[in-house]
């Protein structure tokens, strides 16, 4: 579930960022903040599991941040 959800995130920002860089900025932050919460959440286990727990948090933080930044980028790059 939370997979499905990163990819519709991920997309969502792909797509807004190429019709609207500047618009894009607010829900890119919202979604790092919030997947941060749920790593910062589940880092607070002990020992090595704290950390397995929190890598999928992080990786979804930077797949999002990535998309955003592509959209953008192919923004940039659109002869308009």
């Amino acid at each position: 579930m939370l997979i499905a959800g990163v990819i519709v995130l991920c997309v969502l920002l792909f797509v807004l960022a190429i019709l609207a860089p500047r618009l894009s900025r607010h829900p890119e932050q919202a979604s790092k903040r919030a997947l941060g919460l749920g790593g910062r959440g589940a880092s607070k286990a002990p020992g090595k599991l704290g950390e397995w727990l929190a890598k999928p948090f992080h990786k979804s933080t930077k797949a999002a941040g990535k998309s955003a930044d592509a959209g953008r980028d192919v923004r940039d790059k659109m002869p308009v």
